[in-house]
Order: C-alpha cells, then sequence, then structure tokens
C-alpha cells in the first residue's frame, strides 16, 4: 500500500514482520525488518530501489494497483543487494527498456547478479537528472557504506536524501516515521545496525559526511532502505554516525564468555564482581556466548572501553566459539579498545595466550597476560578472579 512521505513522494516497500535472520544467519533482527521502496510523481516518475526477492510478484503487484508501471520514466538502484534490487528481474519482465540509474559499481553487481544487460545509465557524485515541476534528482556516490557500488539520491525542492543503507535500522513499522515509534527500541536497533554493519568504515563514513554537508543541501527528511523514514530532525542520526564513526565508546566494560563445565562461567562472574567493587559507576555486561546472539555481543563490545575474554581450555586452544568472535571482531575493526582474557582449565591451559594473541591480532590493546586458573575454581581462585576484576577496572 502506497503511504505518503512528502507531496508527490510515496513509501511503495514492505514491511517484514516475520525476519529473523538476514545476511544468511549473520544479524538477528529481532524486530523483523523494512525493504523501503519510493516512488516520487512529478512529471517524471521515478521509482527508487525495489525490495527483496521472497516479495518480488507482491511488490510489483502492488506498485502496478498504484500506477501503470509503464508510465514510469526512471528507476535508481542506490545499491545492488539482493534485499533492494530482488524484485528487479520480475518488475523489468513488465517494463523492459526502462532506464536504470546507478553507478558503475552497481552496473557490475546487478549483472553478476541477474546476468541482464538492462539499460543502464551510469551516475556520479553531482550528477543531476531533472524530473519536472524544477525539482531533480542528485546522486552522491557512498562506496563503502557498506558496499562499493552504493550510493544516496537528493531531491531538491522536497529536500529528500534517499540514504540507501546509512542510517537506517532493521525495525519492522507501519508507522513510517522515527517520530511515531519507541525512542529506545529505535535508537537501540540503530546502534545495533552501525555496530554491525558500518563499523569497519567508520573512517570513510567521516569524510563521507563531511562531503554531504559541504554540498550545502537542506535536509528535511531522510529515506533510508530499511526501519523508519527520519522527519523529526533527520540530523539527529547524522550526528549520532558522526559520533558513532569517532572510535566510539560508553563508560562499559563487556566480559564475554563461553564455559563447559561452569567454571569459566565463574570466574567471569567474579571478575564482574571485582569491577564493580572497583568502579561502581561504570556499566559492566555480562555475555555468555552459547546465550546470546553473536550480533547482539558486538553491539555491547561496540559501546565497551574494554573487553575481557574467557574461555576455558579444549585441544590445546580456545573454543571455538570464542575464536569465531575474536574473529567477528577483527572484521569490525574496532578501535581505541582495550582487551584481556581469562579461563579454566585442567591440563595444559594455553587458551588464555591464544585468545590475548588473537586479541591483538584484532586491534585490541591487551593490558593484562591475563586470568588462569585450573580446574574448579575453589575460594582463593574466585577472590583471585575478583582482584583481577579490580585490576581491569583501572584501565
Amino acid at each position: 500500500m502506497k503511504k505518503t512521505l512528502k507531496n508527490n513522494v510515496s513509501w511503495v516497500g514492505k514491511v517484514d514482520w516475520e525476519l529473523q535472520k538476514f545476511h544468511g544467519d549473520e544479524y538477528s533482527t529481532h524486530k523483523g525488518s523494512t525493504y523501503n521502496s519510493y516512488l516520487i510523481e512529478e512529471e517524471k516518475i521515478v521509482l527508487i530501489d525495489t525490495v527483496w526477492a521472497p516479495f518480488d510478484e507482491e511488490f510489483v503487484d502492488n506498485l502496478a494497483s498504484e500506477i501503470d508501471l509503464n508510465r514510469i520514466d526512471y528507476i535508481v538502484a542506490n545499491h545492488g543487494e539482493v534485499d533492494h534490487s530482488g524484485a528487479l528481474p520480475f518488475l523489468m519482465r513488465r517494463i523492459p527498456d526502462k532506464p536504470i540509474y546507478c553507478t558503475a559499481n552497481a552496473v557490475k553487481s546487478l549483472k553478476g547478479q541477474y546476468h541482464q544487460d538492462w539499460n543502464f545509465h551510469v551516475v556520479k557524485t553531482g550528477d543531476r537528472l531533472p524530473i519536472g515541476n524544477g525539482k531533480e534528482l542528485i546522486f552522491v556516490e557512498m562506496a563503502m557504506l557498506h558496499w562499493p557500488d552504493s550510493m544516496a539520491t537528493y531531491l531538491t525542492e522536497d529536500n529528500i536524501l534517499f540514504s540507501n543503507d546509512a542510517f537506517g535500522q532493521h525495525y519492522a513499522t507501519e508507522k513510517l516515521f522515527n517520530d511515531a515509534v519507541d525512542q529506545d527500541e529505535l535508537f537501540r536497533e540503530a546502534i545495533k545496525y552501525y555496530a554491525n554493519i558500518l563499523t569497519p568504515f567508520s573512517a570513510i563514513l567521516i569524510k563521507k559526511l563531511d562531503e554531504v554537508l559541504s554540498f550545502h543541501l537542506s535536509i528535511d527528511m531522510i529515506a533510508t532502505s530499511h526501519g523508519v523514514i527520519w522527519r523529526d530532525n533527520p540530523y539527529q542520526i547524522m550526528e549520532k554516525y558522526a559520533r558513532w564513526a569517532n572510535d566510539y565508546q560508553e563508560n562499559q566494560i563487556t566480559v564475554i564468555y563461553d564455559t563447559m563445565w561452569g567454571g569459566t562461567r565463574m570466574l567471569a562472574e567474579k571478575i564482574a564482581e571485582g569491577i564493580h567493587e572497583a568502579d561502581p559507576k561504570v556499566e559492566i555486561k555480562l555475555h555468555n556466548l552459547a546465550k546470546r546472539e553473536a550480533d547482539d555481543v558486538i553491539t555491547e563490545v561496540f559501546k565497551s572501553k574494554t573487553v575481557v575474554i574467557g574461555s576455558p581450555t579444549l585441544s590445546n586452544n580456545m573454543l571455538h566459539s570464542v575464536a569465531g568472535f575474536i574473529h567477528l571482531m577483527k572484521g569490525l575493526k574496532f578501535k581505541n579498545k582495550k582487551a584481556t582474557a581469562f579461563g579454566c582449565y585442567g591440563w595444559s591451559g594455553e587458551a588464555v595466550k591464544r585468545i590475548n594473541e588473537m586479541l591483538a591480532g584484532a586491534g585490541f590493546e591487551v593490558v593484562s597476560e591475563g586470568f588462569r586458573n585450573q580446574w574448579n575454581p575453589d575460594d582463593d581462585a574466585q577472590a583471585g578472579a575478583t582482584a583481577f576484576g579490580r585490576e581491569i577496572a583501572k584501565f
């Protein structure tokens, strides 16, 4: 169903209430998501992006009920990833000759995925497309935010920035706008989205924000590709991104672990107690990797100044869940964060050393040799873990 954003601009996307996983199984979507597509009806009619392929027929049928598809003059593909372009093949079977405006890399992406030589028109930053009634589309390349093909599109006069994946959230809602939804939920999903998707590109993001602001565009609305549209003070999410991109951290320490028989869990809890004793003001989060979604824990790492990671020793190494999580953190290229390790062992006890080595390789400042305990923690070992926590709080 078409929903008006402003004047002759409408949302024609899909709300996916049932979505639980995204990017394969990499990203948990506890609040579902939306695939936002937009229709501009001026003298020229423009469709900006489509929806994910499972909804392609539904999307095209709904669009056709709103407008004769042959009246569409231009299609803008801000990004070739399938959650934005998935309905293009079904749509283009209906209107095969319509021009598609996108970056040169998006042509590669769309051809590579769908093996179709559609009527592509390559655009670069600053290129303009008149659409009538004194309005233009201005294209802004957004390479690596978060794919090489990404771009944003700005509609003059209405002052709408169609930002694609920037400023979005995986958040299913029928209310459409940022001021109409629960603010705690909104910003919880927004920071999770940034932490898990955009963190590796923070340096690029800072430059791109500066570039967009240098155009002196008046932005009344930011129309994202997922989640809500920012109409109430849209610059607030840009300000959040500017903070998040600047080696972000809060006064938080996160203790992360996996355990076999409970000994490493006991150490984790005692370490958390010691941190609290030394610094009652610091926020402490405790996460068992076997019981939490990895991307939710990543969000806590993003907010933390220090992370403490624990594993028992198995096969002369750490548990694979811990190794995989550190590998995930390495790919996200966190900056300005401290870390150390802990764990129980029965015989050889290599896990703590191996964790610290991996943490250093992932870009963390390792501040301690860590805390090891042989066998199940007795009273002395528990007291030692608490003391270790007090030391961690000082860093």
